[in-house]
């Protein structure tokens, strides 16, 4: 699973009209080459009379993998266009198939760049952009007594005070990023002189508005 990473806020659909060809964008998150692959049949067989159903991808921490389709137009007008606004924008897992419907006048390989990333550029300001962050779920168990000083220090600390849980004891529920665990733990041992009980619960990422 990725650290942290920006991506699209949520899968969607933009439709343009570019000198009388119709251009419609579909978007979404792809965590796997597969999925990315199905995706792209799904819209295919969708558009199944469409002129061109061109598609790219971008996925892995690294962008290891990373495809461009131009589906029969002039070859690096569409897939790559397409592709370079995800590198422009560094977002990862995402795919988008760009469906065009020819209107009968022909825009050139260089109307056809424009055409194809524009559309792209303007479904993603539309949809919106995240960044995810991968958090561990750790709980941080101590007695009534040193509760409420514990509780004040991680409000006042960078970590994720999620949930308090006051049953025989008191287990604080925090989310804490990966590389911040270890010094997690440190924090949690000298807020409870080596007396907490620390046990890690489940990963989950955390979404954040960004600018587009």
């Amino acid at each position: 699973m990725l650290k942290s990473y920006r991506t699209i806020k949520k899968n969607g659909i933009y439709e343009s009209e570019i000198d009388k060809s119709r251009f419609i964008c579909e978007i979404r998150r792809t965590e796997t080459e597969e999925d990315a692959k199905a995706f792209i049949n799904e819209v295919k067989e969708k558009y199944a009379d469409a002129t061109h159903n061109c598609s790219a991808y971008q996925i892995g921490q690294n962008d290891e993998i990373q495809r461009a389709h131009d589906d029969g137009e002039p070859t690096g007008t569409a897939g790559v266009p397409m592709l370079e606004i995800f590198r422009r924008r560094e977002l990862k897992n995402i795919t988008a198939v760009v469906t065009r419907y020819f209107g009968g006048k022909l825009l050139g390989a260089g109307g056809l760049i424009r055409a194809y990333g524009g559309v792209v550029n303007e479904t993603i300001n539309k949809l919106g952009v995240v960044e995810r962050r991968l958090l561990q779920e750790i709980r941080l168990t101590s007695d009534y007594a040193s509760s409420g000083r514990i509780e004040n220090e991680i409000r006042q600390s960078v970590f994720v005070l999620e949930e308090i849980k006051y049953l025989e004891n008191v287990t604080f529920i925090c989310y804490v990023e990966i590389d911040e665990i270890e010094s997690f733990h440190s924090f949690a041992m000298n807020l409870t002189s080596g007396q907490g009980i620390i046990e890690s619960g489940q990963q989950a990422y955390i979404e954040i508005d960004q600018e587009n």
